[in-house]
């Protein structure tokens, strides 16, 4: 199931111009993977619950997370960042 369109919130475009460079190009990696497959299990995406439910997540890293909600046909990036973007 490839994905048409991402959409990246300003928020998103912020922490991601913050990280560092090597977690940038892991991030460029897992984008495109996820355009091709949002369920690719490298990426291990999963839904959110209690007060994100709605929003679903997907991992950069151990510690990296991009937090985004499935629109038609695509999705929107939110945040990205350390577990912190739960919060």
């Amino acid at each position: 199931m490839a994905l048409e369109q991402i959409h990246y919130t300003s928020d998103f475009r912020k922490a991601y111009k913050k990280l560092p460079r090597n977690i940038q190009n892991i991030v460029d990696r897992k984008d495109k993977i996820f355009r091709q497959n949002p369920f690719n299990p490298s990426l291990n995406a999963h839904k959110l619950h209690g007060p994100l439910a709605g929003l679903w997540s997907f991992w950069i890293t151990r510690d990296y997370r991009v937090l985004f909600e499935f629109v038609k046909n695509g999705a929107i990036f939110y945040d990205i960042g350390t577990h912190e973007i739960y919060k």
